[in-house]
């Protein structure tokens, strides 16, 4: 993958939830809600303040974030689909 985001916009893929619930009963791909956890693929080099300073992002490559299930713009490269998110529309890291 040949992509890295400008600013301070990241890019993740979300991660998979589970076809089948603690009870056994299977969930079809129909009634499924988009996953809220993902991990991030690539960051952008950080928020530009007005007098030009750039101010680096808390996430990095690799860490598993909580995003909002309508957050970001989703795009499909290589044949796998991402989100391209604001660092401000994550909601917060999972499991440090």
């Amino acid at each position: 993958m040949n992509f890295r985001p400008l600013h301070d916009r990241v890019m993740v893929k979300r991660e998979d939830e589970e076809d089948v619930t603690k009870g056994g009963i299977i969930i079809p791909d129909t009634a499924k809600e988009k996953p809220m956890h993902a991990k991030i693929v690539a960051v952008g080099s950080g928020h530009r303040a007005e007098d030009g300073s750039i101010t680096p992002l808390e996430v990095k490559k690799g860490d598993k974030v909580l995003i909002g299930k309508w957050s970001g713009t989703e795009v499909n490269i290589d044949n796998v689909d991402y989100v391209i998110v604001k660092e401000s529309d994550i909601m917060g890291i999972v499991g440090k």
